[in-house]
């Protein structure tokens, strides 16, 4: 949507009594913020609304001009949900808008409800709404892409698949306890979140311009009809913080860090050197040339994401880095970069929990790919040490026994007895036991570790704390 201007070029500014000469139509296009803010305009009604009640409950205005208020904003939502609102270049901003309908349907009831409040407060209660709403339904949206993941692990608890350090085969890992580390994260990503709706939960309505006003203002009551958890206490510091919009593009940030994260390895898990997973082919497309093409386009397009949404953090801290005390115009550029970061995310998240469910696991690549790279050399290390040998002295025995085996071209595994005790007389018939895959993984059958039993347990433990 964009604002169109179609209001005449002579329209009287509410401000344009101190100047003596119109505004230019280039400073006009240039200053004008109704062209993204207007996604504001139900934020800005709500709270317009509270604010009238308020003004009539306390006596500013009378009951007729409450029922005229309430009765013009409520054709006002009707017109913008309709999409017959007619929005204009000449009145600024979403706020502006909105005021002049009112007034267009009720006359100087409308004119009243601007009593006892600037657009200073009026907006940052406006984005404060706004920015509580997406917390909720991105909340909910990490919910949802949990509980994929957390599907798709159950199915592949038993599935063995190397873990990685520095890109190179370390320790076998379990395809869920893989994922689950994602789940880990996305927890994490959930109580940032949750921790900031705290601080943004706060009224600046009542601050006015900045100095709060001679009315005699009812700022708890608005902050109960908004749910709000209090006021801001500071008219200051109310009309002119952006903290909670630079807290929650961080908060943004580091959700598409983990997004990305796992993109990458979406990205390399289907590459055919990998061959460890396939995406369904609604979530790739191909290539206009090479007809053999099946590129992850899904995963690499939020990998690429994740810069644009780093962007939009380094420019609100740039954006409020020099700003005085108080509102100052610069505030208007903090909308679009956090009205994209929330578009973003949630494109991101719906995107991504639609596409885990279409993911098909090659398990038999996976167990290829553990076996290779000596994956099993620390557990080799561990039962040397139940057998009594400092673990010091066992890491140089093992790293021995790799070299040799690096020189036959074979794994650990494939050593007959008395090849392996050429590297230790502690090592027994029994050892094979160590060597294998699955006993690999069901060693580590403590809190955090990948033993089958243990993931089972902590996908069980995480539906739970789901619900």
């Amino acid at each position: 949507m964009s604002a169109q201007n179609k209001t005449p070029a002579t329209e009287v500014k509410p401000w344009s009594g101190r100047f003596s000469e119109p505004v230019s139509d280039l400073v006009k296009r240039f200053t004008a913020s109704v062209g993204f803010d207007y996604r504001l305009a139900e934020f800005d009604i709500e709270g317009s609304v509270a604010h009238a009640r308020m003004l009539s409950a306390t006596g500013i205005i009378g009951t007729e001009d409450l029922a005229s208020i309430e009765r013009g904003l409520s054709q006002i939502l009707s017109e913008i949900r309709g999409g017959t609102f007619n929005w204009s270049l000449d009145l600024e901003d979403v706020h502006l808008n909105i005021e002049r309908r009112l007034t267009d349907l009720v006359g100087d009831a409308g004119k009243r409800l601007h009593t006892a409040r600037s657009r200073n407060d009026q907006v940052a209660t406006d984005i404060r709404l706004y920015v509580r709403a997406a917390i909720d339904h991105i909340a909910g949206q990490i919910r949802a892409l949990q509980t994929a993941l957390l599907d798709l692990a159950d199915k592949h608890t038993d599935t063995v698949m190397p873990g990685f350090t520095h890109l190179q085969v370390a320790q076998p890992v379990s395809f869920a306890h893989h994922l689950m580390a994602y789940y880990e994260m996305l927890s994490r990503d959930a109580q940032r979140f949750a921790d900031c709706r705290k601080r943004v939960n706060r009224l600046p309505l009542g601050a006015a311009a900045l100095a709060g006003t001679s009315y005699p203002i009812d700022r708890q009551m608005v902050a109960k009809a908004l749910e709000f958890a209090g006021v801001c206490d500071n008219s200051l510091d109310a009309v002119s913080d952006r903290d909670f919009a630079i807290e929650f593009c961080a908060n943004a940030a580091l959700l598409m860090t983990h997004l990305s994260r796992l993109s990458e390895e979406l990205i390399l898990w289907m590459s055919p050197r990998f061959g460890f997973i396939d995406i369904a082919d609604r979530f790739c497309t191909g290539s206009s040339i090479m007809p053999q093409k099946k590129n992850p386009d899904v995963a690499e397009l939020v990998r690429g994401k994740t810069g644009r949404v780093n962007g939009h953090l380094v420019a609100l801290l740039t954006l409020m880095k020099g700003q005085p005390l108080a509102y100052n115009k610069d505030n208007q550029e903090d909308k679009e970069p956090l009205f994209d970061t929330i578009d973003t995310v949630s494109n991101s998240l719906a995107v991504f929990t639609e596409m885990v469910p279409g993911i098909t696991v090659n398990k038999d690549a996976m167990r290829a790919a553990a076996a290779q790279g000596f994956a099993t050399a620390t557990d080799l290390a561990d039962y040397l040490v139940r057998k009594g040998m400092p673990f010091r002295e066992a890491h140089e025995v093992v790293a021995q026994a790799v070299r040799f085996c690096e020189a036959r071209r074979c794994d650990l595994a494939d050593l007959n007895l008395p090849e392996l005790q050429q590297f230790s007389h502690l090592i027994d018939k029994d050892v094979y036991a160590s060597l294998t895959l699955d006993g690999a993984l069901t060693a580590r059958s403590h809190i955090g570790g990948t033993a089958p039993a243990r993931v089972k347990s902590a996908i069980a433990k995480a539906r739970k704390a789901l619900k």
